[in-house]
């Protein structure tokens, strides 16, 4: 796979997790800073690095189905791998400007 291929499917992706909303909150995940990192493969699979707000949180299986559900819709994407991490563990400070706004914390 080409590396601008590669990049546009990264940004594909990254489009695809603005769409997903964490179930308890009015923000979607990538604002909430739940989402660690992206790589998609030469094989054109796509393995993300993310964690949840809290390691116990009772929508976890809806959203990371949301996750996998979402890249797979994507054009191109040959395969999903989560990799669901809770270090460093997920806070306020990993929360963008905008789900700051959203969520009243300015």
């Amino acid at each position: 796979m080409e590396k601008n291929s590669i990049l546009d499917l990264n940004e594909k992706v990254k489009e695809a997790l603005m769409k997903i909303y964490d179930p308890e909150l009015p923000v979607n995940i990538w604002e909430l800073g739940l989402i660690y990192d992206i790589k998609v493969t030469e094989e054109s699979e796509v393995v993300v690095r993310m964690t949840l707000t809290a390691p116990n949180c009772p929508q976890a299986d809806l959203l990371l189905a949301a996750v996998d559900t979402g890249i797979k819709l994507i054009q191109g994407v040959k395969g999903v791998k989560i990799d669901l991490t809770f270090d460093p563990p997920w806070d306020r400070s990993m929360l963008s400007d905008i789900a700051k706004l959203e969520l009243g914390l300015f």
